[in-house]
């Protein structure tokens, strides 16, 4: 038995909310700032976006490890969040994520004709999110409404760590069996999700327009002037840049032609783990 460099994709592996669905990353952020609020606590919708990517309660944690917010917190209840303060949060927390997701469903522009491209080239495709399975359960049925059913889905609290850490991308590979993660693709809209990716061997795609970091509606997005679309491209692109991904375009709309030039680069005999990043 020898190896076999893989010669083509064989599984792309989507985020979800600012990656398929969810143009902007709403969803999940305008839930924490309710969720706090029903402490009496105040978090700006431009700090609930600044962990995106993480499991919810690692999300929380996180923003209550933020100086400011721990301040409110504790001018609020007398001390810093503890761990069974966070947990009480992500408590109220995911009902209203649950009530609210539907609200942020609709597919991102241009997804489902890449899941078609995909598809038509015998591509497995994956998907994992930040969401727990009780969340995921519901996103899952409202895409299936839509027109987008996954291969595998795999929720944050299905795996021992979640993003940044590979797991949820590893079981995907391993559920679709797949021969080889150097055949596989990450795609995201957060540093964490990169870093899942690159951590998991696999080719990574950062989004850049549609997710949390640009944070706009798709309608909002259309509006900005091309000088101020290159800015925040530019603003972003640093954003990422400590998490290495192999490649950086708007939207999901743009994949295709990633996934032609990683095809060559396999064809040519390359590997995600060394390969450097490319623009198109």
């Amino acid at each position: 038995m020898r190896y076999q460099h893989p010669g083509a994709i064989e599984c792309v592996i989507f985020d979800w909310a600012g990656t398929v669905v969810d143009f902007g990353s709403f969803a999940p952020t305008r839930i924490f700032v309710e969720a706090f609020a029903e402490f009496g606590v105040a978090v700006t919708l431009e700090e609930a976006r600044g962990p995106m990517g993480m499991g919810k309660w690692d999300h929380i944690r996180a923003l209550c490890k933020h100086p400011d917010i721990a301040a409110r917190y504790a001018q609020k209840f007398g001390h810093v969040p503890t761990d069974d303060d966070v947990t009480e949060i992500y408590q109220r927390f995911l009902p209203l994520q649950i009530a609210r997701v539907g609200d942020y469903s609709a597919m991102i522009p241009g997804a489902l004709e890449t899941i078609a491209f995909l598809r038509g080239r015998g591509v497995k495709i994956g998907s994992c999110s930040g969401y727990p399975r009780a969340v995921m359960e519901r996103v899952v049925a409202l895409s299936a409404q839509n027109g987008f059913t996954a291969d595998c889905v795999v929720a944050t609290d299905e795996v021992p760590r979640g993003r940044p850490w590979p797991s949820q991308s590893l079981a995907n590979a391993v559920a679709l069996g797949v021969g080889d993660v150097a055949a596989c693709v990450k795609v995201d809209d957060t540093a964490p999700g990169i870093l899942e990716g690159r951590r998991s061997g696999m080719w990574t795609v950062a989004l850049l327009m549609s997710g949390n970091a640009l944070g706009l509606s798709h309608e909002q997005y259309l509006a900005l002037p091309e000088t101020r679309k290159d800015s925040e491209r530019a603003r972003i692109r640093a954003l990422f840049a400590s998490t290495k991904p192999h490649y950086l375009v708007d939207t999901i709309a743009d994949l295709p032609k990633v996934v032609e030039d990683i095809d060559r680069r396999l064809a040519a005999g390359e590997f995600p783990q060394t390969a450097p990043g490319r623009d198109l």
